[in-house]
């Protein structure tokens, strides 16, 4: 008989029969082994764990840890492959920061090991690196809270059927809170008041608004007013706009612009009552469930409230300080100043500006919180800042 390898794929067996010979008492113990192949240390041990456990103590056992703590349990990694079916286009980070949320009395594996866990199952593409934007991206006044600033664009239109669809989207900068979402047949006046409107009357007053230099949010005249931002000026909000060609100066916002193009415009729906559902499960799924780095894990719902200014259909006057000198804006859109005449902008006929007095010949020109520019009766100019 050729000596036993107890390593191959017939050990079991051979353990078995080494016990059945020794309990027919046939042959002497050393020589049972020699037959076997092994020693007599070896022959006792299988012995001994035969008569403490049975013949289920001779199957091949393992050398593994029984143990292991850092490896994440099955049940782990299908609800993990379950959420990412779920939210297909997050990563490993805001899956887990998801989990942490609404399942915290668990203990999730690292970023890093749910990347794995979700590579091996093919649910992970390469990702692209795009080029980091300059640090600089907030120019203006420091956003500190939510309401303080308020970010505005249309996401670059697209065919919903045959029409254009022009999404207008608004979000609070501090908390990345998307307060409006809705798709405008284009970037008119009338629909993109409304959809300020909507937001003020849900959500409050901002104390500015940051967009790009397109209509309707800025113009070609003095200060850039539009209709649109004069109304700002009138319920006490600032208007603040990027450099031309900056857009990353509108960061957060242009980030958000990207993630919703890849969940609701790739592809279109087919009209626009589908895209506006689209948007609405966009919108709810952005502020609600998806966790952001930049707010170390939380969801915007969970960072933003609502502003105490409140929104009210009647227009408030447009105040300034006692030291002000008031100018009412004439049909023709001039003022009077230093005996002489002055154009300003047709847009705000009948409007009052404030002349804030430098000397007896220069005063600054205000409407409401907004420098228009300089009055200078040496020159008989306006100079815009």
């Amino acid at each position: 008989m050729l000596p036993m390898i107890w390593q191959n794929t017939q050990a079991e067996t051979e353990k078995l029969k080494f016990i059945g010979d020794w309990l027919k008492k046939e042959f002497d113990f050393t020589d049972l082994c020699k037959r076997y192949g092994i020693s007599r240390k070896t022959g006792y041990k299988l012995i001994n764990r035969y008569q403490e456990e049975g013949e289920h103590a001779l199957k091949r056992r393992s050398h593994a840890r029984h143990h292991h703590p850092n490896v994440t349990s099955y049940d782990k990694q299908s609800r993990l492959i379950a959420l990412k079916h779920r939210y297909p286009k997050w990563g490993p980070v805001k899956l887990r920061d998801w989990l942490l949320l609404n399942e915290p009395q668990e203990e999730w594996p690292a970023a890093s090991t749910i990347g794995d866990i979700l590579k091996k199952t093919g649910l992970v593409k390469p990702r692209k690196y795009r080029k980091k934007v300059a640090a600089h991206t907030e120019p203006f006044s420091e956003c500190e809270a939510p309401n303080h600033i308020w970010s505005a664009d249309f996401k670059g239109q697209f065919r919903v059927g045959k029409p254009y669809c022009y999404p207008l989207t608004i979000t609070d900068n501090y908390s990345r809170f998307l307060l409006v979402c809705d798709g405008l047949p284009g970037p008119r006046l009338k629909e993109t008041m409304e959809g300020f409107k909507k937001a003020f009357i849900e959500y409050g007053l901002p104390d500015a608004i940051r967009t790009d230099n397109g209509q309707p949010f800025a113009g070609l005249g003095i200060g850039a007013l539009t209709s649109l931002s004069i109304w700002w000026l009138k319920l006490g909000i600032m208007p603040e706009r990027i450099e031309l060609g900056h857009p990353e100066q509108n960061g957060r916002h242009e980030r958000m612009h990207r993630t919703l193009k890849e969940a609701v415009a790739s592809p279109p729906k087919a009209d626009f009552k589908e895209q506006q559902k689209s948007f609405d499960a966009f919108r709810n799924e952005y502020n609600h469930e998806r966790p952001h780095q930049a707010l170390k894990g939380k969801r915007p719902a969970d960072v933003y409230h609502a502003s105490q200014r409140t929104y009210f259909d009647s227009m408030p006057e447009v105040s300034y300080p006692s030291h002000f000198e008031i100018r009412k804006v004439r049909t023709n859109g001039e003022i009077k100043c230093f005996g002489k005449k002055y154009y300003v902008s047709e847009l705000l006929q009948g409007e009052p500006v404030g002349l804030n007095w430098i000397d007896n010949e220069r005063a600054i020109l205000y409407f409401s919180k907004l420098k228009l520019g300089l009055v200078d009766a040496r020159v008989d100019k306006i100079f815009r800042p």
